[in-house]
């Protein structure tokens, strides 16, 4: 019950009858640690997961704006705004590949 409650509260399980303050200094450090290794880990997967989320959402854009772009007897305003979609599209698309790159580097480091 009292886990429900924590949040993101570190807990720490602490016998006093046996620990002295150094262990419990030490301990209490390695869960910060974990913690913070752990929040690093969190955020990196939720960032891949929205850029992958948007890599599906920018490819779709560019083959539904693709595919329209080849249907005959489309207006010339129509036709515009079609490529103005797809480039953007692929602006975005350039973008999502130069953060991939950016992160995979900084990865490698």
């Amino acid at each position: 019950m009292l886990f429900d409650h924590l949040g993101m509260a570190i807990p720490l399980f602490v016998n006093f009858g046996i620990s002295g303050v150094e262990r419990i200094v030490r301990e209490l450090r390695a869960a910060l640690s974990r913690r913070s290794y752990e929040t690093v880990l969190a955020r990196h997967s939720a960032r891949q997961g929205l850029r992958d989320e948007l890599k599906d959402d920018v490819t779709a854009l560019l083959l539904s704006s693709g595919v329209a772009l080849k249907q005959p007897d489309l207006s010339e305003a129509l036709t515009a705004q079609l490529r103005a979609i797809e480039d953007l599209a692929e602006r975005i698309r350039n973008r999502l590949a130069i953060s991939d790159n950016q992160h995979a580097a900084a990865a490698g480091s």
